[in-house]
């Protein structure tokens, strides 16, 4: 078995096929089959079902699908560990988030991420659970995670960075702004006002739900599960939005006024990666992640 060969196995499982996987290879689609029935009979077993013209992972597909990602993980990470003698000038970053941290602290520590490697390239892909960033950097399909979760995370086998804590904000529906002056509200001023809501399972989620078990009389307008729609409908007049307070500045730039919910809830927001076996551009946004905690501990202490 040879990496050219995982590499083939690996671009048809992502592109959802062997002509779209052909055309991303810049290789004939006879040519990537004749690849891929060779790694078949190397192993002695079929790693997908042909179904008319879609292929479709077999059990041993299955299985291979990590060991496959970790070997070519590796590879890179050897690349670049010579490339890295040269200082860190090239060289590719995959990265997973959750929406909120996705926003920030993601954004601030790409920028500065960018700034110091500006020819490293970033491939940020979307996770909506804490449970999908954690099993995607396990498998190594990719090596920076952020997620955040109503608690710390902690996860044995991989390394956990806490990175702040976002306390859940109300995003106000400006057709509807019959709250008091000032920066907070109580939960039970949300009485007789209409929420958009995040899908079940998220913590603004669960707040919502907690203030309509203790008899606050909300309406939930709408669910969303994409939540770059939450913004758009705010400004709409469909209702107010619970949200992370990472949202919170582009809340404002959009005009919008935000109060901060009481007692507080908070958002624990962490970085994700591998024990071991890091490529240097992994190792060095980690690097940024530190230097990003080290400042919010100043403010913190500031405040």
């Amino acid at each position: 078995m040879d990496t050219r060969k995982l590499k083939y196995f690996l671009a048809v499982v992502d592109h959802d096929g062997f002509n779209r996987a052909a055309e991303h290879l810049l290789i004939a689609q006879p040519s990537l089959s004749q690849t891929i029935a060779s790694l078949e009979k190397e192993l002695g077993v079929p790693l997908f079902h042909r179904i008319g013209r879609r292929a479709v992972l077999s059990e041993a597909g299955k299985e291979l699908v990590g060991p496959a990602r970790l070997v070519m993980r590796d590879l890179d990470a050897a690349q670049s560990a010579v490339q890295a003698l040269r200082g860190l000038r090239s060289g590719l970053l995959d990265i997973i988030t959750m929406p909120s941290p996705g926003i920030e602290p993601l954004t601030s520590m790409t920028a500065a991420f960018t700034r110091l490697h500006p020819e490293v390239r970033l491939n940020v892909s979307a996770a909506f659970t804490p449970e999908e960033v954690i099993e995607s950097v396990r498998s190594g399909s990719t090596e920076i995670g952020l997620a955040g979760s109503s608690n710390p995370i902690r996860v044995p086998g991989v390394n956990v960075l806490d990175l702040e804590r976002q306390p859940l904000i109300l995003i106000v529906n400006p057709q509807a702004d019959t709250f008091p002056a000032g920066s907070t509200i109580q939960r039970e001023d949300l009485g007789g006002q209409r929420l958009i809501a995040s899908q079940r399972g998220s913590l603004m989620r669960w707040l919502v739900d907690d203030a309509l078990a203790h008899g606050v009389k909300a309406e939930i307008v709408i669910e969303v599960a994409h939540r770059t729609s939450i913004l758009p409908l705010v400004l709409a007049g469909v209702g107010h939005a619970v949200m992370p307070s990472s949202w919170a500045p582009t809340a404002h730039k959009a005009g919008l006024r935000t109060l901060q919910i009481e007692p507080v809830s908070h958002l624990d927001v962490a970085i994700l990666s591998r024990k071991e076996g890091l490529t240097p551009a992994a190792c060095a946004f980690l690097e940024v992640a530190e230097r990003h905690v080290a400042r919010e501990h100043v403010d913190t202490n500031n405040s």
